[in-house]
């Protein structure tokens, strides 16, 4: 704003007291799009990434799982998930560790209610913020569908879903993202997600799997991916959402968002790197496989930091993730023999608690980073243990609702497996009827 122009409209804002927050048609706009474009990171993006990972017989049950996952979870989302983790009071009760249902079935969303941003005197409407953390909710949620494909009963799955959204992924929302939450309370950084939704689902995963068990042949034969060309274009679809899914946690459109969306696209061109590296290194070879393996691990590590890591940080965080995740997948899941069938843990699980403890020191100022607060006043260390204490709640919180999940599961449908007739001939056929490729 000009000089004048300033001299002109201070007597004007004296005179009313205060700034009236407004609502700025560019950011509805960008969270619009944003919003679309998360959409597209699950359906098709994350469906045909796992798709391609599993055994040409299970493809479509795979598609099928995220594809009503995403639905059932919109629905429970509106109907009283929003409310429970951003509706509510204040303080006082269980404030801390969830909303309540004031919101139910987006009770008193009206075309004038409004959400706040990040600046002063901008706010949004209220229904942009509800479908823009919709989608969050959905991805978060069919993510888990990873580690336990290719032997679970359809309907324990779904079952198993809508119980851990309910009691794991709207708490840890809530904690986090609510200004009365326990972690926003303590000053945790997640710019997008680390704790709520990469480690929350990876854990969720881990603990899923194990409870399941492994899959038949598992160890003893070769499981291979029956099409990386569709794990590919699905990785393409997953880079190109994880715009929306950073920059858009921006809830605005300004300088900010661009630093998010450039270091979304700096975090996973190294990742990919890394790993592609260390295949070389370790195993004489740089892989498809592993060159969008990688870049899901530096979007995973930098979804936590988008908004406080310079660029200089993002490409090193990146690289770390894309080093430690292969090193959790290629070793530690042999290691300890669970069978995490398409790596869920290994890369949002691992690549989240890297990206949530990296947060802390990527945001240092020193570094380029841009913190919360004074920057002089910033304190590596004492942030450090904050992210360290939100990484072990959002452990413990997911892996206790995912086991409780799983029993609860198991007694409703008698089992929480397909027979092993059934896993042999493939859940395309056994589950849904139906076979993707007819030749």
């Amino acid at each position: 704003m000009p000089a004048f122009a300033q001299e002109a409209v201070a007597p004007a804002v004296e005179a009313v007291g205060e700034v009236v927050p407004v609502i700025d048609k560019g950011d509805v706009a960008w969270m619009l799009v944003s919003t679309m474009v998360v959409i597209v990171m699950t359906v098709p993006g994350l469906a045909l990434f796992y798709g391609g990972l599993v055994r040409a017989k299970n493809i479509l049950s795979v598609l099928t799982q995220v594809f009503l996952g995403f639905s059932m979870i919109s629905i429970l989302w509106v109907a009283y998930g929003y409310s429970l983790a951003f509706a509510g009071p204040t303080e006082g009760g269980l404030s801390a560790f969830v909303g309540d249902f004031s919101k139910f079935f987006l009770n008193g969303v009206t075309l004038k209610s409004t959400a706040a941003t990040f600046s002063a005197g901008f706010v949004l409407p209220e229904m942009v913020f509800v479908v823009f953390q919709l989608t969050f909710a959905c991805i978060t949620s069919t993510l888990i569908i990873g580690g336990i494909a290719e032997r679970m009963k359809f309907g324990a799955l779904m079952a198993f879903l809508a119980i851990w959204f309910t009691f794991s992924y709207i708490p840890m929302a809530h904690m986090v993202w609510s200004s009365p939450g326990l972690l926003f309370g303590l000053g945790a950084y997640d710019f997008a997600g680390g704790t709520v939704v990469h480690i929350n689902s990876g854990v969720a995963a881990l603990v899923a799997a194990i409870v399941l068990g492994p899959r038949l042949g598992y160890m003893k034969e070769p499981i291979a991916p029956h099409n990386l060309v569709w794990t590919y274009v699905g990785a393409g679809l997953l880079w190109f959402g994880w715009f929306g899914f950073n920059a858009g946690s921006n809830l605005e459109a300004n300088a900010l968002t661009a630093v998010a969306l450039m270091n979304t696209v700096l975090a996973p061109a190294a990742g990919a790197l890394a790993w592609a590296l260390g295949e070389k290194i370790t195993r004489g070879h740089s892989s498809t496989l592993g060159a969008v393996s990688g870049a899901v691990a530096g979007l995973v590590a930098i979804t936590p930091a988008a908004g406080f890591a310079g660029v200089g940080g993002a490409i090193v965080l990146g690289a770390i993730a894309g080093v430690v995740c292969l090193w959790a997948v290629v070793n530690l899941k042999p290691l300890l023999k669970y069978d995490d069938s398409l790596d869920v843990f290994g890369i949002h699980g691992v690549g989240g608690i890297v990206g949530a403890l990296g947060t802390a020191v990527v945001a240092m100022p020193s570094l380029g980073g841009y913190p919360l607060g004074v920057a002089e006043e910033y304190s590596v260390g004492s942030q450090f243990m904050i992210q360290l204490t939100a990484v072990a709640i959002a452990i413990s919180w997911s892996g206790v609702v995912a086991f409780v999940a799983m029993l609860i599961v198991k007694a409703i449908f008698g089992g929480v497996r397909v027979p092993e007739s059934s896993e042999s001939d493939g859940l395309d056929l056994s589950s849904h009827g139906e076979r993707a490729y007819n030749n």
